[in-house]
């Protein structure tokens, strides 16, 4: 009898320990989140996971050590792994409550709005989520503004951009119409300073061209008259 005690004695004190240990390292982190200590808690509650791997408990303050320390992303992570366990209604409005607070943060409206309305289907009367709720709808209509007056604006921009190169284009034509006009006026004043000659002085011109080669003929015929041609008789 008193062996098959020794033996109960020896099996149940392992599990003791094991049990205390994972309660010791929830109860530092949680003397540590009150002091502030961030990270310091996140490590003691991952600690007491490793302890015990199914504690809902450990999961969640490990969030909500993340979610003080900015960690907003991992600490929606750790709360969205916990609403697909079996939980109390209470405790998964809480879930989704901090899931819903992280995701805020994270600016991800339309998501955290859909994790404060599934935390009042599971406790209607919360005040803090229904406060929440109605803050994450105003800050998604801003963010909607936002994103049209963005589209808006750089259509705007767009089309600023297109009206200054069509404006550039033909302010480029219109300059070299002008350097056209300029040049066709100045071949114009050209053309008009050249000297003109009357009908009567190209005649003249032409007769006295004509006078010459008539004396040039003339002079040639009476050198062709003045040359003597020495004949020779048939054999």
């Amino acid at each position: 009898m008193k062996k098959i005690l020794l033996i109960l004695l020896i099996i149940s004190l392992p599990l003791s320990l094991y049990s205390q240990s994972y309660r010791d390292y929830l109860r530092k982190g949680n003397k540590l989140y009150k002091d502030n200590k961030y990270n310091d808690a996140e490590i003691n509650y991952l600690k007491s996971l490793q302890k015990n791997k199914g504690s809902d408990k450990a999961v969640f303050n490990i969030g909500d050590a993340l979610y003080k320390q900015g960690k907003y992303d991992k600490a929606a992570e750790k709360f969205n792994d916990l609403t697909t366990r079996k939980m109390d209604k209470k405790t998964l409005a809480s879930t989704y409550h901090n899931l819903g607070n992280a995701l805020l943060q994270d600016k991800k409206y339309a998501e955290s709005i859909e994790a404060y309305e599934k935390s009042l289907r599971n406790n209607p009367n919360d005040y803090d989520t229904k406060y929440n709720l109605d803050y994450a709808r105003r800050m998604l209509i801003q963010q909607q503004q936002q994103k049209q007056q963005n589209q808006q604006n750089k259509q705007n921009k767009n089309q600023q951009q297109q009206q200054q190169q069509k404006q550039n284009k033909d302010n480029k034509n219109k300059q070299q119409q002008q350097q056209q006009q300029q040049q066709q006026k100045q071949g114009d004043k050209n053309q008009q300073q050249q000297p003109k000659i009357s009908k009567e002085d190209a005649q003249r011109m032409l007769q006295a061209m004509t006078n010459e080669e008539k004396n040039t003929q003339k002079k040639l015929k009476k050198q062709a008259q003045g040359i003597k041609v020495k004949s020779t008789k048939p054999w």
